[in-house]
């Protein structure tokens, strides 16, 4: 073989080689390097817990994992007899300062009033007796019969008897008027505390019935009936099924220009259709989020951003959990 048909050979050979390198690269440009960005979400829903004031004890569970409730569907029952004592103490409180009260608004009994008018008489009759007697006595110490001591003597017993008619008469008085206004506003503003302690216990008892503040669906169940469950603990959650919403973690290149109130087309795996979702929410999910270093290669950082999206029209059987694909 002559050097020229070998060197032809050889840049035949090159030039075959390149030719492949050059169909790989296109293939590899046009396939890999144009395949689609998919974000991928999850379904999530609004949720809220029951839970109780009052530590006690799981009485009866009225509901199961699963089950859809209504507003004001009884849900638990709890047992809380220290309360329900406490409750009895405050009444018999209440009971007490109600008859107090009554007793300072009445005033005193008929008989009180009666006898403190008798010794108002008695005191009115030993006074005009006495006075009576002073006269004679004043009489007779005109005419020089008696000393100046048992004209003194008489005058003092007068006095005396004068000073016991305006104590009678105090009392008699005071009988007869009842308790004073403060004493009267006292006892009212202490039956207006047993009652205000009343309806605190009372208040409480009713945690011991829990119920559904919002239709929805029983999530979870954490404690069984016979447990103990400490004041604010949960004792249930309950999911919002008519709040549903997708979330998205998208990378900032992604965004591309997405805003609250746009619309977006989301693809359920689950039930092999779009969801049409209009977005309510958008955030960063700080330094701690995912996020993609692009400074090797001279450019930027890139940020994760937490989007929201609800769905525009009902979709039957969407459940929380369950995936969401946007294509890009």
């Amino acid at each position: 073989m002559s050097a020229k048909t070998q060197h032809n050979n050889i840049l035949l050979a090159i030039v075959a080689f390149i030719s492949v390198v050059v169909v790989v690269a296109l293939i590899g440009f046009f396939t890999l390097g144009r395949s689609e960005e998919i974000i991928q979400g999850e379904v999530e829903v609004t949720e809220y817990r029951i839970s109780c004031k009052l530590p006690g004890r799981i009485l009866q569970l009225r509901v199961e994992e699963g089950d859809y409730v209504h507003v004001g569907d009884t849900l638990a029952i709890l047992e809380t007899p220290e309360v329900e004592a406490q409750q009895r103490i405050a009444e018999a409180t209440q009971g007490a300062a109600n008859a107090m009260k009554e007793m300072a608004d009445n005033g005193a009994r008929k008989e009180q009033i009666q006898g403190a008018y008798q010794l108002l008489q008695q005191a009115i009759v030993a006074r005009d007796i006495s006075q009576k007697s002073y006269k004679r006595v004043q009489n007779l110490f005109d005419e020089g019969v008696v000393s100046a001591q048992k004209r003194d003597e008489a005058y003092a017993a007068y006095k005396a008897t004068e000073a016991q008619v305006l104590a009678a008469q105090s009392q008699y008085d005071m009988a007869k008027n009842g308790a004073r206004m403060e004493e009267k506003e006292a006892a009212a503003k202490q039956a207006q505390a047993a009652k205000g302690a009343v309806d605190i216990v009372k208040s409480l008892l009713k945690e011991t019935v829990q119920v559904a503040t919002e239709e929805g669906e029983v999530s979870e169940i954490y404690p069984k009936v016979g447990e103990l469950v400490g004041m604010g603990s949960p004792i249930m959650t309950i999911a919002v099924m008519k709040d549903l919403w997708g979330t998205f973690n998208v990378r900032e290149d992604q965004l591309q220009g997405l805003k609250v109130g746009d619309e977006l087309t989301a693809f359920s795996p689950a039930f092999n259709k779009d969801v049409k979702m209009k977005v309510f929410y958008i955030k960063d999910q700080g330094s701690f989020a995912v996020w993609k270093a692009t400074k090797a290669n001279g450019q930027y950082d890139l940020k994760t951003f937490e989007v929201k999206a609800r769905p525009i029209n009902a979709f039957d059987g969407l459940r929380p959990g369950m995936s969401l694909i946007v294509r890009k």
